[in-house]
């Protein structure tokens, strides 16, 4: 069955600084969009799409293009304003900061008529998770969509507060709502101060949250299309910062009971470098993961063209 990975790699680390999507951090030097390419196509997806800013595309074609290319088949998507309606481009026209994931996915509308997930380019998600992403895209219905989920303990930086999506789930395993918020651990439990403006609570390390591993078919388009031109009207006095966001219209599908959001929780622990501090943890676990077994000494070394 065809199932594309849509990575989203149009954002700059702001925290970290620099381009991290293309951070050497596996013992050959490896991205961590390596891995993300790799557990995919073990686990059965056929198509990658990047999605990036386009005076990036030349350093993404260069370094991870020509690692992953021959491998799997490999498009690229710009984060532009070309799906913006035009009296709505000037309100942006000083805009630097790309328009949020939801306006990503969207983007990518043209490259993308099969079941698919969404990652982010800076995370490292394990086999785990996408193995058990591929399972579900292969009976996924249209309007009744899933969420990777991970335990909140697997997810946490010691080096400071992160921002992750609290899930609230149903006994039938489906999403109630996402609350994003930043959280920091404090010794055996987790402070949570949403981003709402709710009160803070705290919460154990078992919590399941979402990384943004999220699994769709492609009747999101419609609905991000109707989403986008909503967003763009209630926030036309202020489009230079607000974002247009997954997980917020994710919310708002729930509640107006548009889609449903299965939770599939896995046991994979995430990695990935919200602050400079977190670099050595990263490298230490890869280069665990492969003294293991679990990944090869030459990352690519499984797959003949």
């Amino acid at each position: 069955m065809e199932k594309t990975l849509l990575v989203m790699a149009a954002g700059m680390g702001s925290r970290f600084g620099g381009l991290k999507q293309i951070e050497p951090l596996g013992p050959h030097g490896e991205f961590l969009i390596d891995y993300s390419i790799y557990d995919a196509k073990e686990a059965g997806f056929t198509k990658v799409v990047f999605i990036i800013k386009e005076e990036n595309y030349q350093t993404f074609k260069e370094t991870i293009g020509k690692r992953v290319e021959p491998y799997i088949k490999t498009e690229y998507v710009f984060q532009n304003l070309d799906n913006i309606p035009e009296n709505y481009k000037t309100l942006l026209k000083d805009r630097i900061k790309p328009l949020g994931t939801a306006h990503a996915i969207l983007c990518a509308k043209d490259k993308i008529n099969e079941p698919f997930a969404i990652v982010n380019a800076d995370d490292f998600y394990g086999s785990d998770a996408y193995f058990k992403a591929s399972s579900y895209l292969d009976n996924i219905a249209s309007n009744h969509y899933g969420l990777i989920a991970y335990r909140l303990g697997n997810t946490l930086t010691p080096n400071g507060s992160a921002k992750r999506g609290i899930c609230k789930v149903n006994e039938d395993n489906t999403l109630t709502a996402l609350i994003e918020s930043s959280v920091t651990r404090v010794e055996d439990k987790v402070e949570v101060k949403p981003l709402d403006g709710s009160p803070m609570f705290t919460t154990s390390p078992d919590t399941t949250v979402s990384m943004n591993f999220l699994l769709f078919t492609p009747s999101l388009f419609k609905i991000l299309e109707e989403k986008l031109i909503t967003f763009l009207e209630e926030n036309k006095n202020d489009l230079s910062s607000c974002e247009f966001l997954i997980p917020i219209v994710l919310n708002d599908c729930l509640n107006e009971k548009l889609v449903t959001v299965d939770v599939i929780e896995t046991t994979a622990t995430w990695y990935g470098i919200t602050y400079k501090e977190d670099k050595d943890d990263v490298v230490k676990a890869l280069g665990s993961l492969t003294k293991e077994g679990i990944y090869k000494e030459n990352l690519w070394g499984d797959f003949n063209d």
